[in-house]
């Protein structure tokens, strides 16, 4: 048995498991960011003998543990590169911190990484290869998984898709041109942003032409306040189909195909999986019109060589792609 944990921007997860696909216990819990990392040492300890006791474990059954962190890590140095969440995490050895810590060995990989091998080996992409999966929430990560293996380049991370840079070329008031990483534009905050930008010009412009927008079905739900949209209350109104709602999510998701068809045109994977926040949209307002703009652009020689689907594992996902991390490296 192995011990999974995922450490995200907002969310602790803990896991059991033998690394096969199936979970024999799972804690979750929030991050206290301000409690920076002796708030998450404080967590693992108290949480650990909770979660084993509640799985009917003993601590010597346990072989070690799979860490799948929210950010970029080294493959040889073992640390974090960069933690955009805890304070003091950068070029932070969180391996060996956390194989002292709980006294086991342990092995680090970036979360989307292990989501995409979790979704390989028991998800949306058993039986293909190569898998590249994205994740679409607060932020966009990618992992591309090629024979059952993480594809890490040099060591420091790869497919790492929400950071491809997209040109844009047109305001709210006429032209511009900016260069902007993809997370900025179509993750679960991008969206937010972006929306709240255009409505809050709406309702300071003088414009006339703008009532229209003023009355959008979009700024109900958020109480006539631009500040209060969220990607979820962008879904229910694209959901009751207003129009506005559905002219401005055409935005995100154009450049998220032109992302997609890059990662196409250069991979060719046979399935591309997409999980997180984001994609609970769900077939009708996600993954449908994604197809169909995937397909107008895709290198035509590889139009018939991909599928895009959602994820299978859910929540838990990145905690099953850590006890199979985990599984792979330390089992003897």
């Amino acid at each position: 048995m192995y011990l999974g944990i995922e450490i995200g921007g907002t969310k602790l997860q803990l896991g059991v498991g033998r690394g096969d696909g199936v979970l024999a216990g799972l804690s979750r819990e929030r991050v206290d960011i301000a409690a920076g990392p002796e708030g998450i040492r404080r967590q693992i300890i108290r949480v650990v003998p909770e979660l084993l006791a509640k799985s009917s474990l003993d601590r010597s059954q346990i072989k070690g543990v799979g860490i799948g962190f929210g950010g970029p890590v080294d493959d040889h140095t073992h640390t974090i590169i960069k933690s955009h969440q805890i304070e003091g995490w950068d070029n932070f050895p969180l391996e060996k911190w956390l194989s002292d810590l709980l006294d086991m060995p342990a092995v680090l990989g970036n979360d989307a990484d292990v989501a995409g091998l979790a979704e390989a080996f028991f998800g949306a992409g058993k039986g293909f290869s190569p898998v590249f999966y994205i994740t679409i929430g607060s932020g966009i990560g990618g992992g591309l998984i090629i024979n059952g293996e993480i594809y890490r380049g040099c060591g420091r991370g790869a497919a790492e898709i929400g950071h491809l840079r997209a040109i844009v070329v047109k305001g709210f008031s006429g032209f511009s041109l900016r260069h902007m990483p993809l997370e900025a534009i179509a993750s679960g905050w991008g969206i937010e942003n972006n929306f709240r930008w255009v409505f809050k010009h709406c309702l300071e412009s003088p414009n006339p032409n703008l009532k229209r927008q003023r009355e959008s079905l979009v700024l109900r739900l958020a109480d006539g306040n631009p500040s209060n949209i969220t990607a979820r209350l962008v879904a229910e109104a694209v959901r009751q189909g207003d129009p506005d709602a559905k002219k401005l999510t055409q935005y995100p998701l154009t450049y998220l195909a032109e992302a997609i068809c890059n990662i196409i045109a250069l991979l060719c994977p046979s399935r591309i999986i997409i999980g997180g926040g984001v994609s609970l949209m769900g077939e009708e307002l996600l993954f449908e019109p994604l197809r169909k703009l995937v397909a107008r652009r895709v290198f035509k020689p590889f139009a018939d060589c991909y599928e895009i689907v959602p994820a299978a594992l859910g929540e838990e996902v990145v905690v099953h792609g850590a006890l199979a991390l985990a599984r792979k490296r330390l089992a003897k």
